[in-house]
């Protein structure tokens, strides 16, 4: 394969992975190919940490393979899991647009592949493209709507079952 064809799979890659993310629902085939021009790719390897807990990244990540778990250290350092991330899901966006430190870490399961938008590259759109801007915001903002609405009825369900049981669990 030529230095050509190489550069043009890479920015095909790009773009499918835009398209077929939860990033790309709302994106026109052109809006695809300016978010695939900024997109990264990285992998990680069973067992190792895409991110750490108390860390600040001004990343977003989507999970393109594998499986990756949400830890938390619990006080007596042992990691306890939360969650299962699985391909397609979007992670770290509350640090992508607060800057805060990340609440939880995020392990690989298995071998993954994510691809990620750094906030430094992403605001360079805003002027380029504010309708793309406006468009991965608002994905971001459902995707943790979605969270929210999950936590909150796994909330009503553990207090549901504990008021029923007289607090015994």
């Amino acid at each position: 394969m030529s230095e050509q064809e190489t550069v043009e799979y890479a920015d095909f890659v790009a773009k499918s992975l835009a398209k077929n993310s939860p990033l790309g629902i709302e994106l026109s085939d052109q809006q695809c190919t300016t978010l695939g021009e900024i997109i990264k790719v990285a992998g990680i390897k069973a067992g190792d940490f895409l991110l750490q807990e108390g860390e600040v990244d001004n990343s977003l990540y989507v999970l393109a393979s594998g499986r990756l778990e949400v830890v938390k250290m619990d006080q007596g350092g042992t990691y306890v899991s939360l969650h299962v991330l699985q391909p397609g899901d979007m992670t770290g966006e509350l640090g992508f647009v607060d800057g805060m430190p990340h609440s939880a870490g995020l392990r690989a399961i298995t071998d993954c592949e994510v691809f990620l938008v750094h906030r430094v590259d992403f605001d360079k759109l805003v002027t380029k493209d504010p309708d793309l801007v406006f468009k991965v915001m608002r994905s971001i903002v459902r995707t943790v709507h979605k969270i929210l609405c999950n936590m909150n009825f796994q909330h009503t369900q553990l207090t549901d079952y504990i008021n029923r049981q007289h607090g015994r669990y």
